[in-house]
């Protein structure tokens, strides 16, 4: 149905709305306009102050509409504070109705990780809620990046991965820059700002909870999925974790996609270096890329992930092309 004919049966049935028929016609309607709700995914305590909405998966679907990244949050003693905001008006709705279970009190601050639309389109919820003035953080190049086309991209394109139903969600960017090695006081908590370079994405934002030895790592390392390194670094990726654990010490490494734990950092380092060293190995020997997948299959550190890692079948050959080509730069 076009969406004119929707627009003007749903203000056309406002009399009879008591038909089943009325009702199913004015859902339709909206549904158009914005897109479905998301189910709700009650929230679970991570530590003293952090919240967590997990997503089970790991890519956007049609099934899950849209609902592959967490949503973690900490309730500080004036507010709650939200690492990443989700991929839709509809799941930031969903995650302020979690938040609303956890505590009555107002969002007041959001922190964006880096400019992948999974990790901020829901800042359209929260600044619907919470007013315009709400201060969302990232990292001044997450948001040059994303007032060009790249906003409006994973907008366009979170629509077509879920057959539109992130219909609605507008681009709403992060209006407060943030820079390493801030630390910003909201209440009772201490949040740190971590940036070592190029990793998943040349933007990416670890935040640090200090009082709970909780760090929200965005996508530079995740539990179960295999990771996009297409604008990202497997040497940087390295430094990165290097830094980020001289740094902060001790840790509960919280990712965007899976759970957090304690040595998340090394087992996911672990895998990528089972991606890299074959790698860097056959450009060394002259070996041909097709010789250096061989060897990457076969690695244990790659071989012990492949049945029940997301994402894995395909992608691994495309990030192992991408290793390949970073080798041939970094041999010679």
């Amino acid at each position: 149905m076009k969406r004119r004919q929707l627009l003007w049966a749903s203000a056309a049935i406002g009399s009879a709305a008591l038909w089943p028929e009325a009702r199913l016609l004015a859902q339709q309607a909206q549904e158009f306009i914005e897109g479905p709700p998301v189910g709700d995914i009650p929230a679970k305590q991570l530590s003293p102050h952090v919240w967590m909405v997990f997503s089970p998966d790991g890519f956007p679907t049609v099934e899950n509409r849209g609902m592959m990244s967490n949503v973690i949050f900490a309730v500080t003693s004036a507010g709650v504070v939200v690492i990443d905001s989700g991929a839709s008006l509809q799941i930031g709705q969903m995650a302020i109705r979690m938040i609303r279970k956890v505590t009555d009190k107002p969002v007041v601050a959001v922190f964006n990780s880096h400019y992948h639309g999974d990790h901020w389109l829901g800042n359209h919820a929260f600044v619907k809620t919470y007013g315009d003035k709400l201060p969302i953080y990232a990292l001044p190049s997450t948001i040059e990046k994303l007032k060009g086309a790249e906003g409006n991209l994973w907008r366009s394109l979170m629509e077509r991965w879920t057959n539109q139903s992130t219909l609605g969600t507008q681009v709403v960017l992060p209006n407060t820059p943030v820079q390493h090695g801030q630390v910003i006081q909201i209440g009772d908590v201490s949040f740190r700002m971590h940036h070592y370079g190029t990793a998943h994405t040349p933007s990416d934002l670890c935040v640090e909870v200090v009082q709970d030895k909780l760090t929200a790592v965005g996508d530079i390392a995740m539990a179960n999925r295999i990771a996009n390194m297409d604008e990202g670094s497997y040497v940087g990726t390295f430094k990165y974790y290097k830094a980020l654990e001289a740094a902060a010490g001790e840790q509960m490494w919280v990712p965007g996609h899976g759970l957090g734990s304690k040595d998340l950092l090394k087992t996911y380092g672990e895998f990528l270096a089972g991606i890299w060293e074959p790698c860097l190995q056959a450009v060394k020997d002259g070996k041909s890329e097709a010789e250096a997948k061989a060897a990457v299959l076969k690695d244990p550190r790659v071989a012990s992930r492949a049945r029940a890692m997301q994402g894995y079948e395909g992608n691994i050959g495309k990030y192992t092309s991408l290793a390949y080509l970073e080798a041939e730069k970094e041999a010679f």
